[in-house]
């Protein structure tokens, strides 16, 4: 007899069994990972994956970063949204490849999709080499936190205009990430907002985030971010020798 529902058990039918949908996802998803990762780093590949809410300034500071890098290193970009290409034609009028990855409703990318859009971006290239892959995140700071691409670097964007709270209501996008950006720092004289109380709840969460405060429109704090960039790729490199 069922406690539940008081259904008689019969003992010659087989055990029903209970499939997690999500950690078999989640698992697939890691797997996929793995392989990714494998693939960068046999390509000599330096992977960023960028998470942050729609209108934190993602598409904007890779605009940026490429203007500053492009002459430097080689860099391509993975667009992530649910629909469009706009922001990929942004990144392509800078003069470097990038894929759209249009997810059709889904709030993150995953492994599967990110393996698709760079073999699509090899094809792009011809031959040539990257030094630096971007992986715009669907905007989002939620699923996208669960989700690992195979990525080096987890970088999370929170701009001033979302207000000071946003590491305490999302403390698995600080926790997962190795990089904290408070973007639009121009801003900061139209709003209520304590870089420092960020800092101090971000870096509560997790101590070894490195931070980086700055703004695409008046260009503080580019040069650190830029500098990060090339001194974290260059750290690939030496350990790859």
């Amino acid at each position: 007899m069922c406690d539940t529902c008081g259904c008689v058990n019969n003992s010659n039918e087989k055990e029903t069994k209970i499939i997690d949908v999500n950690q078999s996802l989640l698992r697939a998803n890691e797997e996929a990972a793995i392989n990714n990762k494998k693939h960068f780093e046999q390509k000599g590949i330096f992977v960023i994956n960028l998470i942050s809410s729609p209108g934190s300034g993602k598409t904007t500071l890779l605009e940026k970063t490429i203007e500053m890098l492009k002459n430097d290193l080689a860099i391509g970009v993975l667009e992530g949204d649910i629909e469009t290409d706009l922001d990929a034609q942004r990144i392509r009028a800078k003069g470097v490849p990038a894929v759209q990855l249009t997810t059709g409703g889904a709030c993150h990318l995953e492994s599967s999709l990110v393996h698709k859009g760079f073999h699509t971006l090899e094809h792009e290239l011809n031959g040539k080499k990257l030094d630096l892959l971007f992986i715009e995140n669907v905007g989002n700071l939620v699923c996208p936190s669960f989700f690992d691409l195979g990525e080096h670097c987890r970088v999370v964007l929170l701009s001033v205009p979302e207000g000071p709270d946003k590491p305490l209501k999302y403390p698995k996008a600080i926790r997962t990430s190795q990089v904290l950006i408070i973007s639009k720092s121009d801003l900061m004289p139209y709003f209520d907002f304590d870089i420092e109380r960020v800092k101090k709840d971000a870096l509560a969460l997790n101590p070894n985030l490195t931070v980086f405060v700055l703004s695409a429109t008046s260009g503080e704090g580019l040069s650190a971010w830029t500098q990060f960039l090339l001194d974290e790729i260059k750290k690939q490199d030496s350990n790859k020798s």
